[in-house]
């Protein structure tokens, strides 16, 4: 059965991970914002889509109603026709009166069908020209999107596979070091834009955050007897041999 690892040895894993870490990281900013902009654009346009089909459906709806007042104007037209022919052979002032109130009710009923399909169709006009405004931008924001899908496919094409490789060996040495320290080590990362956890000194100074390294420190540090963070920043802090040694084996790799 393996050995606990030594502090070297803990350090050196960490280091690893960095370093294996930041090249992630790199590809992750060649990529940029395209993935957040792909993504709001996608859901964007899922929003606009939702909106044209109600729209659509609205209008739709106006159609239905004109065509439905439209209906009532030729029956009231085809009524109106009928009495004026019955007033050619009517009998008495009973009958006459009659027709001539049916012929008034028929005509207020042409008017107020007129009046509602003129009203409907202001309505559809509003509607349409939301409409049209929101198929230009959907289709602005599709073309937008298709451009960005294509950026963004032609920098993970050119880093896919260099990637997984990386993710790969990332998971590799975490499984080598214990739960505290890549707790540790994770909210560090997520502390700094630069996901530096893990930093050499250098010029006598932290090489996160370059605040200025007591040489009493350095030496402990140079021991490699303990593992020592930051006072400033809780990055930890790593002698030169084994930044050496690892840059050493990556490029040998």
């Amino acid at each position: 059965m393996a050995g606990e690892p030594t502090v070297a040895e803990k350090l050196k894993n960490l280091f690893e991970l960095q370093t294996i870490d930041s090249k992630i990281d790199e590809i992750e900013i060649l990529k940029g914002e395209l993935p957040i902009e792909v993504s709001d654009l996608e859901d964007e346009i899922a929003g606009l889509e939702t909106r044209i089909n109600r729209l659509n459906e609205q209008i739709a709806d106006f159609d239905s109603e004109i065509s439905k007042h439209g209906a009532n104007i030729k029956e009231a037209e085809a009524l109106i026709e009928r009495y004026n022919t019955q007033l050619d052979n009517v009998k008495n002032n009973r009958e006459y009166d009659a027709l001539m109130k049916e012929l008034e009710m028929q005509n207020l009923e042409i008017q107020l069908s007129e009046k509602k399909i003129r009203g409907v169709e202001k309505d559809k006009e509003r509607k349409a020209e939301t409409l049209e405004a929101n198929q230009e931008r959907l289709d602005r924001k599709s073309k937008d999107l298709a451009t960005k899908k294509v950026e963004l496919e032609e920098i993970i094409k050119k880093t896919e596979k260099e990637e997984q490789k990386l993710r790969k060996e990332a998971e590799k040495w975490r499984k080598k070091i214990e739960d505290r320290l890549l707790r540790a080590y994770d909210r560090t990362r997520t502390n700094y834009r630069n996901g530096m956890a893990v930093v050499t000194v250098e010029r006598n100074a932290c090489g996160g955050c370059f605040n200025m390294i007591p040489p009493q420190l350095q030496l402990e540090i140079a021991m490699q007897k303990k593992i020592i963070a930051c006072e400033h920043c809780s990055r930890v802090l790593v002698d030169d041999t084994i930044a050496a040694e690892v840059t050493g084996e990556t490029e040998a790799a």
